[in-house]
Order: C-alpha cells, then sequence, then structure tokens
C-alpha cells in the first residue's frame, strides 16, 4: 500500500532509495541542499541541472515528474504525481521557480508549467480525472492562487451521494503565456486566460478570457484591455493658462483603472470598450 500510494513502485531498490531520500528532505541549511541536490534527482522521470530542492518536500510518485534545469523548488512544496497510466504527470519546465508551500496534486490528471513561470506561496494547482491543468510560459502568479482541472462532481442523481457519483468531464483549465494573476485567485475548471492577460487580486476566473484582457470580481468580468492606454498628464491644468473649462466630457480608451478613478470626476459610463467620462478641472489625452 506504502509503495503504491508514496512510491509509485513496487521495486524494492526504488523504495529504499526513496526512503533514503525522503530522510534528506527535513536537513536545513546548504549542507541539505547539497546532498538534496545529489541524490534527488535520480528519483525523477527526467531532472536538469541546477535544480534546487528545499527543505521538507514531500514527494509522493516521483517517476512521474519531469524538471527541467535551473529551476528552484522551496521548502515544503508538494509535488503529488499520482496516476494509473501517464507516465509524466507533472512537468515542470526551465528556470521556474515554486515558491514555499506550493502544492501540485495530480489525481488521475495532469499539470504542466512552462519555461520561466513563477508560482507564489501557498499556490493549490490540482488537476483529477484527466481533466488538464495547463500553464504558459513567462507567467506570474501571486500566493495562494487555487487553479483546478475537474473537481465539478455529477449531480443529476439525489439518490446516490456525490462523492460516488465521479467527475464531470472537462478539457481543465489553462493559464496563457505571459498572464498575471493576483493573489487569491482561483482559476476554475473549464475557465482559459489568454496570453498576456490580468486577473486581479481575489478575482474567481469562470470561464475564458480573452488576450490581453484585464478582469477582476466575483465572478470575474473585464475591466479594460492591456492594449489601450492613457496618458496621464504632466502636471495638473492651470484654469488661467490652460482654455478648457473647468468640466468636459471627452471619451477615451483606458487601461489604467488608477489613472481613471484618480483623473475623473466618476460619473462614467462603460461602452464599446472605453468609458465616456466628465472631466472636472483635468483632462486625459488618448495615446
Amino acid at each position: 500500500r506504502y509503495q503504491d500510494v508514496m512510491v509509485g513502485s513496487r521495486s524494492i531498490a526504488t523504495t529504499l532509495y526513496f526512503e533514503w531520500c525522503s530522510w534528506l528532505a527535513p536537513i536545513p541549511g546548504a549542507f541539505g541542499l547539497m546532498l538534496r541536490k545529489i541524490f534527488w534527482p535520480k528519483l525523477f522521470r527526467h531532472c536538469g541541472t541546477g535544480v534546487m530542492f528545499g527543505a521538507n518536500m514531500i514527494l509522493r510518485h516521483p517517476g512521474r515528474i519531469s524538471i527541467g534545469k535551473n529551476t528552484v523548488l522551496s521548502e515544503s512544496v508538494l509535488l503529488d504525481a499520482r496516476h494509473s497510466t501517464e507516465t509524466n504527470a507533472i512537468r515542470i519546465g526551465e528556470e521556474v521557480i515554486l515558491a514555499n508551500n506550493t502544492m501540485i496534486s495530480c489525481k488521475e490528471g495532469t499539470v504542466e508549467i512552462g519555461n520561466r513561470t513563477g508560482i507564489g506561496a501557498y499556490t493549490v494547482m490540482q488537476s483529477a480525472q484527466h481533466c488538464p491543468v495547463s500553464i504558459g510560459e513567462d507567467a506570474i502568479l501571486g500566493p495562494r492562487c487555487y487553479l483546478v482541472g475537474g473537481g465539478n462532481y455529477q449531480t443529476d442523481r439525489s439518490d446516490v451521494p456525490i462523492a460516488q457519483q465521479g467527475i464531470r468531464p472537462s478539457d481543465g483549465c489553462r493559464v496563457g503565456s505571459g498572464a498575471w494573476l493576483g493573489a487569491n485567485v482561483s482559476v476554475l475548471d473549464g475557465a482559459r486566460l489568454g496570453e498576456g492577460s490580468i486577473a486581479a487580486a481575489g478575482a474567481v476566473v469562470v470561464k475564458p478570457v480573452a488576450a490581453r484582457e484585464i478582469v477582476g470580481g466575483v465572478p470575474a468580468r473585464t475591466i479594460s484591455q492591456r492594449d489601450n492606454n492613457c496618458r496621464r498628464p504632466a502636471r495638473a491644468p492651470h484654469a488661467e493658462k490652460d482654455a478648457f473649462p473647468a468640466t468636459q466630457t471627452a471619451i477615451f480608451s483606458c487601461a489604467d483603472p488608477l489613472d481613471h478613478k484618480r483623473y475623473c470626476a466618476g460619473r462614467c459610463a462603460w461602452g464599446d470598450g472605453v468609458f465616456q467620462c466628465i472631466f472636472a478641472g483635468t483632462r486625459l489625452q488618448p495615446i
């Protein structure tokens, strides 16, 4: 049972080597890093050079995990690659950073993280029942994010416990290359974030988000687009020198909500991808 759940192999030699490496997990400091760097790479399906393993990491089925070169796995990271058939359930690219207490869990699912992606502390990624979780290259995830593929149970029958009805099949969830997720963002099963998109802190993403779109809220809704920008005035206009009314109406596209809030009088309407704003004693100039 222990071999099936933890080691992923019933080989005595593999189990003994797994046990030896587990003894090395809690050793602190540079000495512990050195020992894990020497012995741990042999546990994995593939492990590139220069990978750093923090103290107190937890591994399950490491033979189903691939790690690219120069990746950093911080303290107390959990990698659980349990799968009955997939030989490469967790794929971590090159120069990836997993901050402390990150958890990646596969229960008959797969998780893939692209090169140079940074994962914030206490982030949880779960893939279940062939519903994959995928993150592109150069993405940024703030602390305590939650990404899940699967997890939506069948609920059609009331005479059978929900836990026994199985999980609805889906395509999982994906975060595109270059995307940025703020702290505490949840990306639920079926959601997609396009390349270069942004999810504000605390957002719950439940549906596809277009490339370079900025979303926020529960559930997440469109805030703006990164394609459009507003130039902030170098100085506040002076009534005696600037020949325009103290209050004027203009239409512009603004991708910076902070600028919008700072310079707008607050009487605004959103439509067709732009704000229609009434300014009080200042002017935003479209680019």
